[in-house]
């Protein structure tokens, strides 16, 4: 036997039956194959590394980019937690008990200054670094993965302020930006391959939302369903294995427990169990003209010198909504674990799943740059916990939190198309919910596939702009 065919460098052939072979690259270190004479690579995802071999300088740069996810991640934390503190004049506890007790005046003063600083410094950013890229989904699918570290850097800086001060947007852009462009960086520094670059890049941006959430599984299954689009080994290794670094290295400053804390061990129940595979069609349909939602506003956002006063109108607009509901301030987070504890009467839970999606759009319109992530959870626990309080008036039995999460990884891995990730990342921000595996799974499979086959869009492929 050739040395290229030996321990499943190619397939065997069986006697009689030639076909042509599929090789291994890297070949592995043993050269002989099992007594069957079967080769590694009837296994579809051992076949090779295709254009990303993962060599020395390549894992090197996953283990740098890994550590720069992290330390940026924590970074941009840091700035947020600090902006929040002083926006509202607290020192510790959640910011929504904070938003509530700063009172109508401080927290529209709050947003329109914010709409301020946003606006202007964004409008200057993009002018001066114009042409330059930033968008991470963009350059990894259709572009060489090339992006700008000073507006990448500008971008989350910016974002993490407005979001301090109240805006309606996800916080995790700016770490998945920074972990995106020192992958980048380090793959030019490496004098790595497009195809490596691409996959380094990938990972840096996964690696970057794990670190902020302590969520390294949930991270490296957004680098490959999501960003890569291929659950193969040569891109699942680097994937988990940049995002476990960021995440570790992270702890520096960031909590090691869970994002959404003391939330009950839910059980699983009939009622929970019926419930689920009935609502998945309708978590789909919404995710659908949610997503549909924010591609329109992010092809008409606002741009030029319109930047600034339009942020201050489209803040200062959430401002007033905030006097009845402040808990619409910043991205979610507190009104989402408020539903995974079952709190809220059926009229609030109603008016905060309709209003949180438009207001977010509203930010996103006026120009401002942010995640999606978080205020898509929290509208799908909220949407969750109003359609399980009043199912609990038909079938009782089930805690309205348990449908809040159910709906809640529904919700997600619908709106990104990534129902893997949906699933594993509501596990994780939780650490509790495994005995609600199974209603997830049905909510979620349904859910994505009536998303899908209504649409096809998902939140990151709806935000990419118009071709040029």
């Amino acid at each position: 036997m050739l040395p290229g065919e030996a321990g499943g460098g190619h397939d065997a052939v069986p006697p009689g039956r030639p076909r042509t072979a599929r090789l291994r690259r890297p070949l592995p270190l043993l050269k002989w194959r099992i007594p069957s004479g079967r080769g590694a690579t009837e296994q579809p995802n051992a076949t090779g590394d295709g254009n990303a071999p993962l060599n020395g300088p390549f894992w090197l740069g996953i283990v740098l980019t890994g550590v720069a996810a992290g330390l940026f991640g924590a970074a941009m934390m840091a700035l947020l937690f600090s902006v929040q503190h002083l926006a509202f004049n607290y020192s510790s506890g959640p910011v929504e008990q904070a938003v509530e007790r700063a009172g109508d005046l401080r927290r529209l003063t709050s947003l329109l200054v914010a709409g301020v600083i946003g606006g202007t410094s964004w409008y200057l950013l993009r002018r001066y670094t114009k042409g330059e890229k930033s968008e991470v989904d963009d350059a990894i699918w259709r572009g060489d993965a090339r992006l700008s570290f000073r507006r990448c850097l500008g971008t989350g800086v910016i974002s993490e302020i407005v979001i301090g001060m109240g805006a309606s947007i996800g916080r995790e852009q700016a770490p998945k930006l920074m972990g995106a462009a020192s992958g980048s960086v380090l793959s030019r520094w490496l004098g790595l391959s497009d195809g490596q670059r691409k996959l380094l890049v990938a990972c840096g941006a996964g690696a970057g939302l794990a670190a902020v959430y302590n969520v390294p599984l949930g991270g490296a299954l957004f680098t490959v369903e999501v960003l890569v689009g291929s659950a193969v080994l040569p891109a699942v290794l680097p994937a988990l294995a940049c995002a476990f670094i960021a995440t570790t290295t992270a702890w520096i400053y960031l909590p090691t427990g869970p994002t959404y804390l003391d939330i009950p061990a839910y059980h699983l129940s009939a009622t929970l169990m019926v419930w689920s595979v009935l609502v998945g069609p309708i978590l789909g349909v919404v995710a659908a003209a949610y997503t549909r939602l924010i591609g329109w506003v992010s092809y008409r956002r606002t741009t030029g010198a319109m930047t600034a006063p339009a942020m201050v109108v489209a803040f200062g607009a959430l401002g007033l909504i905030g006097f009845e509901y402040p808990q619409l301030f910043g991205n979610g987070k507190d009104v989402a674990h408020d539903a995974f504890l079952g709190q809220g009467s059926l009229t609030l839970l109603l008016a905060l799943c309709c209003l949180k999606p438009l207001v977010t759009a509203m930010c996103l319109k006026s120009g401002a740059a942010g995640g999606l992530f978080t205020p898509t959870l929290s509208t799908g626990a909220l949407l969750g916990a109003f359609l399980g309080l009043a199912w609990s008036h038909l079938w009782a039995g089930a805690p309205i939190g348990a449908f809040a999460m159910v709906a809640a990884a529904a919700m997600t891995g619908a709106a990104m198309q990534a129902p893997l990730a949906g699933l594993a990342l509501v596990l994780e921000l939780t650490h509790t919910g495994f005995a609600l595996v199974v209603p997830m799974m049905a909510a979620t499979v349904t859910a994505t596939f009536v998303a899908r086959a209504v649409d096809g869009y998902s939140i990151y492929s709806a935000r990419l702009p118009a071709e040029s």
